[in-house]
Order: C-alpha cells, then sequence, then structure tokens
C-alpha cells in the first residue's frame, strides 16, 4: 500500500482547520474534492481517519496519518527553504506551551523567533494531558508539559521548575486567624479550574479534610486580580506575587508553603534544523529564567505531575 501525499495533506488540513470547507480553502480545491480524497484515503487504510463532527477531528487510526503528514510536511518545507529559488519559505513549527509559561519566562523565546524570518510559530496553549495527546496525533512538533515520560517518538529534557507560593489580602487573612494561625479550613480560596489542585495540595500539608469555600476564575490576569482583591487566596508565581508584596496588598501565607512544577521539553526525533534551533531557544530562555523558575539539571527519580500548568 502506497499512502498518497495529497490524501495525507488533505487531512492535515482538516484536523488543522476544523472542517472540510476550511480545508478547501487552504488547499484551493473544492469542498468535494476534500471529500473524495477522504474517501480514497480510508479505502486505502481500511479504517474512518476522520469524525465528522465540529470541529473535524482525526480517529486513533487518523492521529497516526497526521503525524506522518506533519512529519512529511515539515521536512519538504525545510527541503524547500534551503533552496534559492524559494528564498523565503517559511517552515510551520506548531508547538504546545502551558499557560503560566506563556506568561512569563517563554517570552523570551517568542523575542528570539521574531527575529527569525523562515519560520512560522504556531502555539497551543494546553495543559499536560491535552499536550500530550497532541504530540501523539502529531498535531503539534514539540511541547512543555510537566510530564517528564516521553510520548514514543519524542525526546524530552528538563527545561524549568515553575514555583508557586500561597497568598492572600492581609483583610482576608485577619478574618480566618486561628488560634493556631491561619484557619485554612473556612478561608475562601481561587482556583483556576477543574484541573488546578495546586491549593489542594497546599490544604492537603495542613490536614484540611473539608472543602473551603471555592472560587474559580479561569482566567490568567483575571486569576491574580480575584486574589488581590481579597476574593480568596491562590497560590501564585513568585513573579506574579513580588508586585503585590511590594505594594502591600497580599501578604504571603507561610513562610515554607510552596508547590514546585517541574516542567519539560518534549519534542519529535526528527533531523529539522529549525526545530533544533526553536529547542536551542528554549533552554536559553529556560536557563535565564531567574526567579520565575530554578533550572532542574537532573531528571528527577520518580516525578509526580502536577496539574497547574493548565493554569493561565
Amino acid at each position: 500500500m502506497r499512502l498518497q501525499p495529497e490524501h495525507l495533506a488533505t487531512l492535515l488540513a482538516i484536523v488543522d482547520t476544523g472542517t472540510f470547507d476550511a480545508a478547501a480553502r487552504r488547499l484551493h480545491v473544492t469542498p468535494s474534492a476534500v471529500s473524495q480524497r477522504v474517501k480514497a484515503l480510508e479505502v486505502e487504510v481500511g479504517q474512518v481517519v476522520i469524525v465528522r463532527s465540529a470541529p473535524c477531528r482525526a480517529t486513533s487510526a487518523g492521529e497516526v496519518l497526521v503525524r506522518l503528514a506533519r512529519q512529511q510536511a515539515l521536512l519538504e518545507s525545510e527541503a524547500l527553504a534551503g533552496l534559492t529559488a524559494v528564498a523565503g519559505e517559511r517552515v510551520d513549527l506548531p508547538i504546545a506551551v502551558n499557560a503560566d509559561s506563556m506568561s512569563t519566562w517563554f517570552g523570551a523565546v517568542l523575542g528570539e523567533v521574531a527575529a527569525w524570518d523562515d519560520v512560522v510559530l504556531r502555539v497551543h496553549v494546553e495543559d499536560q494531558d491535552h499536550s500530550a495527546r497532541l504530540l501523539r496525533s502529531g498535531e503539534v512538533l514539540g511541547a512543555v508539559t510537566s510530564d517528564p515520560t516521553p510520548v514514543q517518538g519524542c525526546s524530552t529534557e528538563p527545561l524549568v521548575t515553575l514555583r508557586y507560593v500561597p497568598a492572600a489580602t492581609p483583610g482576608i487573612v485577619e478574618r480566618h486567624r486561628s488560634r493556631r494561625g491561619i484557619d485554612w479550613a473556612t478561608m475562601p480560596l481561587v482556583r483556576f479550574n477543574d484541573k488546578d489542585d495546586i491549593q489542594q495540595r497546599i490544604l492537603d500539608r495542613h490536614g484540611v479534610t473539608n472543602v473551603p469555600p471555592t472560587h474559580q476564575v479561569p482566567d490568567g490576569g483575571g486569576f491574580v486580580a480575584a486574589v488581590r482583591a481579597g476574593l480568596g487566596w491562590g497560590a501564585l508565581l513568585t513573579t506574579q506575587l513580588a508586585p503585590g508584596l511590594e505594594s502591600g496588598d497580599l501578604v504571603r501565607l507561610g513562610s515554607r508553603d510552596h508547590v514546585d512544577v517541574p516542567l519539560y521539553w518534549q519534542r519529535w526525533r526528527l533531523p529539522s534544523e529549525r526545530l533544533d534551533r526553536l529547542s536551542t531557544a528554549l533552554r536559553t530562555a529556560a536557563e535565564a529564567a531567574g526567579p520565575t523558575a530554578r533550572r532542574r539539571t537532573t531528571r528527577p527519580a520518580a516525578a509526580t505531575p502536577a496539574t497547574r500548568h493548565t493554569r493561565r
């Protein structure tokens, strides 16, 4: 069996754009031609490769083919970019990055890529579990994730460790004082979404078994604003906490309480100069992260991924 390149390219276009019509516009063909190519591909492999939903998504079999199509597209783009006749050809680099990295140290990577005239960067802001799925399906070439276990066909390396510190306004702390300090069981808290377990991990350390009043603010800036407004306490990155400490709007809860989340860079093992260059930019930015994150030079023997990377 020999897969047709135009069939794979069509499948990739559907997954990237979400619909047959949008894929047709990208490929400059009719929606009917897109449908015919997908049907032909499904006949070739003997399996359904696309779930006709809104948006369309690849089946398990389709994900294998999407990954192949993405690899072929990357290698072809790099080959074309190396030809004088097509100088200025840009290579598409889709990657996944956790939201807290996007709002902190990853900005240095964006600044580095801004100087490249041969790359188009497409960033997916996704949580850990979704990032792994995006790697497996071939939707991204690399991912910043808290999962140290490499997806099949990928390499992994440690980047940084983000430190989260519990904080609140002085007013809310005073209202929830107890004889032994802070009454963690009654003081309201703020979390980003249902997957944000950082606050709960701190409560577990203090032996809190009940669920305190919990506000949910699934927005990066909104989360910090909610904590600074006194809606509840929350675990903030050190860089997010610093301005509030300096102004007196926030106080740290517990001198030793914190949660560290190690992050890793996973990427396909492909001979790609541009993907290599992006990996180097990530390492450089991670090493220069300073107080926001601490460089991990060794891989932990038994890492327990936290899910806070889903936040912001």
